[in-house]
């Protein structure tokens, strides 16, 4: 009976970590709901600063900015978005696997992280890696505000030649299913992304090229704020898959121990009644 206790225990245990991922299931798929609805809040206004820079530009022309300054690449940032939980499956160890190969590859003389997410800071903190900055708090409730501010900073840094690019290394969310891991350049500002556009005939306040340099750090700040985003997205979304398959792992698990309790106490009460049927036999014959 001792087996058969054993196995009621791991039922009983393996029943409460389904009731436990099924809920973080459930909790994930509302936030991913939130999260792609601020996605969708946040397309229109990065779409109009986007086709309003376009259009100051080539009012402009090949005016020069700090920020569309391209330099030789020996110094870099890097900025790593990952997660301050876990139980998101690869979400995390896919980014710093990428971040890692990226810092080996001894393409740049110099690199700075700026880490954004608890998991990437304890994962170079435990290889003895300082990063330039780790803002706090910026993923529970990505606001534009926190996330202009680290823009600001790294447009800061750019301007003032502190740093030759400015990359940003993240999660992108594609479906609930699938997340990619993208590298992107955030600085300098590819002057082809400017492009395409046909000066507008209406009058500007102030001047367009007083314009175009209030727009470009603006600019910056949104894609940070885009980049946020859809990696909380995207973080949902694993995490809802990742215990999606916990849940439906631990029912098969039960499953099998419930049919093993079953023959296990079959076997018990087969055994008690042969016992019994031999006892009496032998009370029969004596």
């Amino acid at each position: 009976m001792a087996n058969t206790q054993a196995l009621r225990r791991r039922i009983r245990s393996v029943k409460s970590t389904e009731q436990i991922t099924k809920a973080m299931k459930m909790v994930a798929a509302a936030r991913l709901r939130r999260a792609q609805t601020r996605i969708l809040e946040a397309r229109p206004y990065a779409t109009s600063l986007e086709n309003v820079l376009r259009s100051v530009a080539a009012r402009v022309g090949g005016r020069r900015h700090p920020l569309l300054e391209v330099r030789e690449e020996r110094r870099a940032t890097l900025v790593v978005i990952t997660s301050d939980r876990g139980l998101c499956g690869s979400f995390n160890a896919n980014v710093l696997r990428e971040a890692t190969r990226w810092l080996a590859s001894g393409r740049w003389e110099q690199v700075d992280l700026v880490l954004v997410g608890r998991k990437g800071v304890d994962f170079f903190k435990h290889r003895g890696v300082t990063p330039l900055a780790a803002p706090a708090d910026l993923l529970a409730n990505p606001s534009p505000a926190s996330a202009f501010a680290l823009g600001e900073m790294l447009a800061n840094r750019y301007a003032k030649g502190e740093t030759d690019a400015v990359y940003v290394l993240s999660n992108r969310f594609r479906s609930v299913i699938q997340q990619a891991v993208v590298l992107a350049r955030l600085l300098p500002i590819e002057r082809e992304q400017l492009a395409g556009a046909t000066p507008v005939g209406y009058l500007c306040e102030p001047a367009p090229a007083v314009l175009l340099d209030q727009l470009l750090p603006r600019y910056v700040e949104v894609e940070v704020l885009r980049a946020l985003l859809s990696s909380v997205a995207a973080e949902h979304g694993a995490r809802m898959t990742a215990m999606g398959a916990a849940t439906k792992n631990a029912a098969e698990m039960i499953e099998k121990l419930t049919l093993t309790y079953n023959r296990v106490r079959q076997a018990a009460i087969t055994k008690e009644l042969i016992e019994i049927v031999s006892g009496a036999q032998a009370l029969a014959e004596g």
